[in-house]
């Protein structure tokens, strides 16, 4: 039973290590991958911006278009509203996900049985990699968040 069990950890890890892998490569997307989708728009953009925007970064003054095309997707969207106006907020956070291994065995009535799963999944704790704020559809404010 030892020898099963340990047999079993060592499938449980290498498939935790494949899917880790595969999670991570469809998620992946960078500026040049963007770009590439939106090349004839990237095009039309001043060299000074199409150099922000490969480096990854965002300036004020920029649109929705060229946010997306150097951070990609907001992972949240917020409204809020006050005195001078509406402010639209993009939000980007690293996801990090957790992995648990499960392994069990018992017995009962002169049979034994052994199993044993994987999980994988993301915390609730959010870590922010940037917020961009946006008035009348232009960025006025672009916070960036160091990651350890």
């Amino acid at each position: 039973m030892v020898r099963e069990a340990r047999r079993l950890a060592k499938a449980t890890r290498s498939a935790s290590a494949i899917s880790i892998f595969l999670l991570v490569l469809a998620c992946a997307s960078t500026p040049a991958d963007r770009i590439e989708k939106e090349q004839a728009l990237f095009d039309t953009y001043p060299s000074d911006v199409q150099q922000t925007i490969r480096a990854g970064h965002v300036s004020p003054g920029f649109d929705e278009a060229m946010v997306r095309m150097a951070l990609g997707a907001p992972d949240e969207i917020s409204t809020e509203i006050d005195e001078s106006g509406e402010t639209l907020r993009w939000a980007y956070t690293k996801s990090q996900p957790g992995v648990s291994i499960g392994l069990g065995g018992g017995g009962y009535g002169g049979g034994t049985a052994m199993g044993g799963g994987v999980g994988i999944g993301s915390g609730p704790e959010k870590n922010y990699t940037a917020i961009v704020d946006f008035r009348d559809g232009k960025v006025v404010r672009v916070r960036s968040f160091d990651q350890d």
